[in-house]
């Protein structure tokens, strides 16, 4: 839990959650904030399994997948590749369209050419290629004369991806199965704050839509899941215009860390099916492994 990347502090908290529920499960667990000396600290532990609540940079993006692979300590979630990939926003969606996935229109560009001039007509967003929670998200509007002033804390390069309107839904994937479909509800833009604080978002579980864009979510984050290798619990976000009907239904990214806050979509989901959130825990500890 923990770590240095952008989202610490969500880690921490999904790592206290994590903990509290995997005690009450009946395991004896020990708490560790990801530091420089995590390997040493890891062979001194010699855990029998480790639960990773790492988000973002280093903890999400495969390297702390390499490094438990090489000590031979079986982890929860994806594995080295199927990390690495779905951290990459870019070659992700690659991999969406390759297997036909529905994606928006996106480029990568330098952080500077994007602050200076419009890359892309607006309506856009900028983000990080290879961030999660929504840290470091610019929504362009159409009409904006100027483009978008970027903080020095974004990355040299960044994804500029066109607008897709509409509600925000969202799946989880549990090893071979998808739960179900949430309509994220916010009376602004779905960002980190949204995220994470109480009362910040709204939602709704089962989502209230057409069976066609439900059992579309339900297959499409399945299908996603299972191109790009991952493995334990995913959640695969989407954008969907209902103007548009089926058509207006994309994929916007798969997450293989996803958050488990007492805010969280996936805790939510598995209690809506009736898995409590330390059954959900217990099942990422008993599925763990190495060579993911």
């Amino acid at each position: 839990m923990g770590g240095p990347s952008a989202e610490r502090e969500v880690s921490l908290s999904s790592g206290r959650e994590c903990a509290a529920a995997l005690r009450e499960a009946g395991y004896d667990v020990v708490e560790v904030d990801a530091a420089p000396d995590l390997c040493s600290r890891l062979q001194k532990i010699q855990p029998d399994v480790v639960f990773n609540a790492l988000h973002g940079r280093w903890g999400e993006d495969g390297c702390v997948q390499g490094l438990l692979e090489w000590l031979g300590l079986p982890y929860t979630h994806s594995g080295v590749l199927a990390s690495a990939l779905t951290m990459d926003k870019e070659r992700t969606k690659a991999v969406y369209r390759a297997a036909g996935l529905p994606v928006v229109e996106s480029i990568l560009a330098s952080r500077d050419d994007v602050s200076s001039r419009h890359v892309m007509a607006p309506p856009y967003v900028v983000k990080p290629y290879n961030e999660g929670s929504s840290v470091g998200v610019y929504l362009v509007e159409a009409g904006a004369n100027s483009p978008p002033a970027l903080s020095e804390s974004m990355p040299d390069t960044v994804m500029v991806e066109a607008f897709a309107p509409g509600r925000e839904l969202t799946t989880t994937v549990v090893g071979d199965r998808a739960l179900t479909v949430t309509d994220i509800l916010t009376e602004g833009w779905y960002d980190y704050d949204a995220k994470y604080t109480p009362g910040g978002s709204r939602h709704v579980v089962p989502a209230d839509v057409p069976q066609e864009i439900f059992d579309a979510c339900m297959d499409f984050a399945l299908c996603a899941h299972r191109i790009l290798g991952c493995r334990g619990v995913s959640r695969t976000d989407f954008r969907w215009d209902e103007a548009q009907g089926l058509a207006g239904l994309i994929l916007l990214e798969t997450n293989t860390q996803p958050g488990m806050t007492p805010t969280s979509l996936v805790p939510e989901q598995a209690q809506a099916m009736g898995t409590s959130f330390a059954e959900l825990c217990r099942w990422m500890v008993e599925d763990a492994s190495c060579n993911r």
